[in-house]
């Protein structure tokens, strides 16, 4: 992986990220919160989209939305279970 790789990943963390810190409300971590976030939830929704036949399509857009919409349901998650 490349310096520009680990970047453009790293930018793509961040907004997804924030996104989903301000999609689920009371959570805010700051920009290296949100990049680790970000990160994990692409890594969430490139584990269970494929197993349910979802797909959004290529490009930096869609990975965008792909890590946000997988950092929304680490956030809910972490709700979950925090209020358990």
């Amino acid at each position: 992986m490349g310096v520009e790789s680990l970047l453009v990943f790293i930018i793509i963390g961040a907004i997804a990220g924030w996104l989903a810190g301000l999609i689920v409300s009371g959570f805010g971590f700051g920009l290296i919160g949100n990049i680790i976030v970000g990160i994990v939830g692409a890594f969430i929704a490139g584990w269970l989209f494929p197993r349910i036949g979802f797909s959004i399509g290529g490009g930096i857009l869609a990975s965008i939305i792909h890590a946000t919409i997988g950092a929304i349901i680490l956030l809910v998650l972490v709700k979950v279970l925090k209020r358990a």
